[in-house]
């Protein structure tokens, strides 16, 4: 059975709901998950997964937020190589630069990443974010 890892940061609670929607559909599926925060995860806990979901909203100037995800990011990066990974946040202004360089940083690092681009929410994530947060949730089960 796939033992899934979801580790997101949320401020306002959007990137908090996508990561519950996202254990829904693993759990739809019938593969284990364990949400974890950023101070949970290290390079050091891959091995016990199949696939790991990284969530972090849009901050600032477009960016992850700074004090606790994106250290924890950037100590991951030399460890991604071959790692099934997927990338989820949510965002109000802007239009989703933060995910293209955050997904550009995955491939650079040589990350197995399962999904064409990161999944993205404007604000609260509607009834269509929410779906597509559970159907990432089963194709990551599915690793």
């Amino acid at each position: 059975m796939s033992k899934i890892a979801i580790v997101y940061w949320s401020g306002t609670g959007n990137t908090e709901a996508m990561a519950n929607c996202i254990a829904e559909g693993v759990k739809e599926a019938g593969a284990e998950v364990e949400l974890l925060g950023p101070a949970d995860f290290s390079a050091a806990r891959f091995p016990e997964f199949s696939a790991v979901a990284f969530g972090c909203p849009a901050m600032g100037s477009e960016v992850l937020e700074e004090g606790d995800f994106d250290p924890m990011f950037t100590a991951l990066e030399g460890s991604l190589g071959g790692k099934k990974i997927a990338l989820f946040g949510s965002y109000g202004w802007g239009d989703g630069q933060w995910m293209r360089d955050w997904f550009a940083r995955c491939e650079n690092a040589n990350a197995n990443l399962i999904q064409d681009e990161g999944l993205i929410a404007n604000e609260a994530p509607d009834g269509d974010a929410q779906e597509a947060c559970r159907q990432l949730g089963k194709k990551l089960a599915a690793c």
